[in-house]
């Protein structure tokens, strides 16, 4: 059975943090995506912007650690938000109704850019300053 594949990617900005992930979540590699979710809000970090855009698959294991995080957010007075979820996800949000991790609420808004959120980081972009590098990345088992 192949190995889930995911990379997180974190761009602080004070207390507010672009986090970028590429691959996909599931009950394999969640706990990365848990594990660099609580590093922000232990490093200070108040409001949490999830870039879904290069993820693949999301499956409930995914939700369920959004779900966390944005309960530890919001018990320590911030916001976690997600942006542009990958299908499969957009529709757990929708069943479960779960949709108050979407900016401004309807599933329709998400194949329009997020205003303040910006593009998801790519190697060749002109607005890049540096190199991308990797926060965590690592084969799930």
């Amino acid at each position: 059975m192949p190995r889930t594949q995911l990379t997180v990617y974190r761009h602080d900005r004070r207390k507010r943090a672009l986090i970028t992930l590429v691959g996909e979540i599931d009950q394999e590699s969640a706990p990365l995506v848990r594990t660099a979710l609580a590093q922000c809000l232990h490093d200070g970090i108040r409001t949490l912007d999830i870039d879904l855009t290069p993820v693949t698959f999301c499956d409930c294991s995914g939700l369920n650690v959004f779900l966390v995080a944005a309960q530890q957010a919001a018990e320590a007075g911030g916001t976690l938000r997600l942006h542009h979820p990958p299908p499969t996800l957009g529709l757990i949000l929708e069943v479960t109704g779960s949709r108050f991790l979407l900016p401004d609420g309807p599933l329709g808004c998400l194949s329009s850019p997020v205003a303040g959120v910006p593009d998801p980081p790519t190697h060749t972009s002109p607005r890049r300053r540096g190199p991308l590098t990797s926060l965590l990345s690592g084969d799930a088992r």
